[in-house]
């Protein structure tokens, strides 16, 4: 007997234009509706046809967010899968397809899907033939089948609504023959409140995070993997009052955002790493006239366009120094789905209050996550305005203790709003006095005094009295908590940063603490572990660094942890 208990992982392959994201949102929607935790993550390349795309599934009983090696179930939907997957496909795996469409020598369990398909209208109900087998192997309840299907196709016509309820029919008996014949169990529990849980993206939290934060203005042009911001508020304009504009180019994004802010929108932008190349002059014209600013860059693999669909953590460095001079910023590093929404919404408030660029810094592998979540905690999350109504005497660039000036807009009060990207003085005008510009510089980086007293603590989670302290930042959490889970050694913990810049005070005291220290990166020289050296002092001992284009998975990471 082939047992699976407490978690389950399905991936389904085939090239670009089989419906794969079809499935995807279909089997994922309809698992949720039964009760069932799960958690999808992707993998595609750049072609528009051709290649092989694969998403996986994990089926859970309690809350995951993490990429695993292993596949328990997988469904190849063309000859390249299987090679394509080879090296994640053990005896264990259990593949389930149609024998005349895949050319290979390992077991399969042969299907007709294309038969069942035909049979319900036409090869075009195949996808659905193939989500309702997968649900037949869990003896989903029938009834929440076909009333998400229903709901699903609702726009289509009854034909095609009954065409795919047949073949979910086929599909749903030839998986439960499946159970008998081949003597398969499934054991993962159901828990009744996940039904009432959201299913969501990264992309889509992140999004919404910014609604929640009083976006009304989003520029950008568009660069995977952060075209979906942008895609996802144009869709959402007018219900939610906001402008969205694509842009010509990313130099245009940026200042139209710089633009909206000084006219008193709250504006963000929305690229990758090769976008926001083009974008650094902006983030320095914002330092100098004290602009809010809200940027998410989407990491992927480069230089140049390097792997356009992959993932990596390597643009740190870029954001960090990004700009030319010397002013201050915020760098946010979202660890999960519900960190993207939390983190986008305070950074439109901390961008207003200190009147500095605030970075989202996200990657691929995040975005094009989902999973259920409960839904956000939003009674603690207020828009914080902080324009001031200008009189006659009013100066932009007042010198005040904390370095940040009142900030007014134009047509708000009696007061002329003056800017300039030279240096200047009080009321905005241009200057080359020595002791002006002096002052000037001394004001923009003082308020990193009062940025310090609201940088968001990092996650610590094991025991107080550890050994080996495990570093992570950004979206590599999910990954290295549950290989932690999986080790289950009493020596070893785990500090996760979601902020990584400016650093939290009590992060040295943490290293001071270990007698062995590990940073886990999705990149080839360890860019957060040399911002921990050269903030600290304190040099890891070891450095686990991953940039294949692939997120780290559970396992490798617990045997290099091991």
């Amino acid at each position: 007997m082939k047992q699976f208990n407490d978690d389950i992982s399905i991936v389904i392959c085939g090239e670009a234009g089989q419906g794969i994201q079809t499935v995807e949102k279909l089997l994922t929607g309809i698992f949720k509706e039964a009760g069932y935790n799960v958690f999808a993550t992707k993998e595609y390349m750049s072609r528009i046809r051709g290649g092989s795309n694969s998403t996986q599934l994990r089926i859970t009983s309690k809350r995951v967010s993490a990429f695993v090696n292993k596949i328990d179930l997988l469904i190849p939907l063309d000859q390249d899968a299987i090679p394509h997957l080879a090296h994640r496909i053990t005896k264990d795996t259990i593949i389930v397809g149609e024998k005349e469409k895949i050319n290979t020598n390992l077991q399969i369990i042969d299907v007709p899907i294309s038969k069942y398909a035909q049979e319900s209208g036409g090869a075009i109900y195949s996808n659905t033939v193939a989500v309702a087998l997968i649900l037949g192997l869990f003896k989903v309840d029938k009834s929440i089948i076909e009333k998400y299907l229903s709901d699903f196709f609702s726009k289509k016509t009854r034909d095609i609504i009954d065409n795919n309820l047949l073949s979910a029919q086929k599909g749903y008996e030839a998986g439960l023959k499946i159970l008998e014949t081949e003597n398969i169990e499934i054991n993962i529990s159901t828990n009744p409140s996940v039904k009432s849980e959201i299913l969501i993206s990264g992309i889509e939290a992140l999004s919404l995070g910014c609604l929640a934060g009083g976006c009304d203005f989003i520029s950008a042009y568009p660069m995977t993997p952060s075209t979906g911001v942008i895609t996802f508020l144009s869709e959402h304009a007018s219900d939610a009052g906001i402008i969205a504009e694509q842009a010509e180019d990313e130099i245009s994004a940026i200042n139209m955002a710089i633009g909206a802010w000084y006219a008193g929108a709250r504006a963000m932008v929305s690229t990758a790493g090769g976008g926001f190349a083009l974008m650094c002059e902006g983030v320095s014209l914002a330092g100098m006239i004290e602009s809010p600013l809200v940027i998410n860059v989407g990491q992927r693999p480069a230089p140049a366009t390097g792997l356009p669909t992959r993932t990596e953590q390597g643009n740190l460095n870029l954001v960090l120094y990004s700009g030319h001079g010397e002013f201050p910023r915020i760098i946010f590093a979202p660890k999960d789905i519900t960190d993207a929404f939390h983190l986008a919404q305070k950074a439109f408030n901390l961008a207003d209050k200190f009147q500095v660029p605030v970075f989202l810094l996200t990657d691929q592998y995040l975005a094009d996550s989902y999973g259920n979540i409960p839904n956000f905690d939003i009674s603690k999350s207020t828009i914080e305005r902080y324009v001031v109504k200008t009189n006659q005497d009013y100066k932009r660039y007042s010198l005040t203790k904390d370095g940040i000036s009142p900030r007014g807009i134009p047509d708000f009060g009696e007061g002329v709003v003056a800017l300039d990207s030279d240096e200047h003085d009080e009321t905005g005008r241009i200057t080359e006095s020595e002791s002006v510009r002096v002052s000037m510089v001394n004001k923009r980086l003082k308020k990193y005094e009062k940025i310090k007293k609201e940088i968001i603590e990092p996650v610590f989670e094991g025991e107080k009295k550890y050994s080996t302290l495990i570093i992570g930042w950004g979206s590599t959490y999910g990954a290295i908590k549950e290989a932690l889970d999986v080790l289950k050694s009493k020596n070893m913990a785990m500090l996760h940063f979601s902020q990584v810049h400016p650093l939290h005070p009590s992060t040295k005291d943490y290293l001071l603490r270990a007698k062995k220290i590990i940073v886990v990166e999705n990149n080839a020289t360890g860019q957060f572990a040399n911002l921990l050296k050269l903030e600290t002092g304190i040099d890891a001992h070891k450095r686990i660094l991953k940039y294949s284009g692939m997120p780290f998975s559970v396992e490798e990471l617990a045997k290099a942890l091991k």
